[in-house]
């Protein structure tokens, strides 16, 4: 089993590139055991899967990173602002509600799980600290960002230091919009106006979500942005996606997981 979980399909960034100590992965749907519409790497307990299915599934991505599965820390992601420090695994079990992590300690994997919304992934080599953040529109624009980096720099990160990556999410020309979506952008920076396009039907929009993203990053002055510029509604072998699954009228849908490690001393 240990061997599967070694070749699981995953995507990477340069930015985050393994050196021995700080490893991740962008994991794709691709190498699990789950069935059906959840075929086949479903990391989402919060869906209607087979609980032992995406219990094994999450075994698999901790033993990517040669850890037993209570390593595998995720959150209960409520399109929040609010970041979570990781010192180990969660007590009693039970997930804080949060969008984000961070963790300075070997031996935690950080999973950010997503079906169209963003998962960043951050780290200061140099202090040994990481970061991962979920940031759908909702936490992109109401501050997710800002809070994993102000994180991190509480546990010794320096931001200049911190490489981001921004993993596979729904693209710009996957995403439609309704017409009263741009206004708390455009309130926040009228210049966030160059994310929206006009669609085919009047008044909607085709929102830039990862342009976004990547733009908040840089105005944090992170030290680099890195897009994989993958689409998780236009790729269906490769990636969930809410968007795509709800066209279809298929009644739920996987979540893929994006995920950062210190190895162990």
């Amino acid at each position: 089993m240990a061997d599967n979980a070694k070749n699981l399909p995953h995507l990477t960034a340069e930015t985050l590139r393994d050196d021995g100590r700080i490893r991740h992965a962008f994991f794709t749907r691709q190498g699990g055991v789950s069935s059906g519409i959840y075929e086949s790497l479903n990391i989402g307990l919060g869906s209607k899967d087979e609980k032992p299915s995406v219990t094994e599934n999450r075994r698999r991505v901790a033993a990517f990173f040669d850890l037993p599965g209570e390593a595998l820390n995720t959150v209960y992601q409520v399109h929040g602002s609010t970041t979570a420090r990781v010192d180990g695994p969660w007590a009693d079990g039970t997930p804080p509600q949060a969008d984000a992590m961070v963790t300075d300690r070997p031996g935690s994997v950080l999973g950010i799980l997503s079906a169209d919304c963003t998962p960043v992934l951050f780290a200061d080599r140099a202090a040994g600290v990481v970061g991962a953040a979920h940031a759908g529109w909702k936490g992109a624009v109401g501050g997710i960002l800002p809070s994993v980096v102000e994180a991190m720099e509480a546990l010794g990160a320096q931001r200049q230091r911190i490489a981001a990556a921004i993993g596979p999410t729904i693209a710009q020309a996957s995403y439609e919009v309704g017409p009263e979506f741009p206004a708390p952008f455009l309130a926040q920076d009228p210049a966030n106006e160059a994310f929206f396009m006009p669609s085919e039907r009047d008044g909607h929009f085709m929102f830039d979500l990862p342009g976004y993203v990547a733009k908040v990053l840089r105005s944090l002055e992170v030290g680099s942005v890195e897009d994989l510029a993958r689409d998780t509604c236009a790729e269906t072998d490769l990636f969930y996606s809410y968007r795509r699954a709800t066209k279809r009228g298929e009644p739920d849908y996987g979540r893929c997981v994006s995920a950062i490690a210190i190895a162990d001393a």
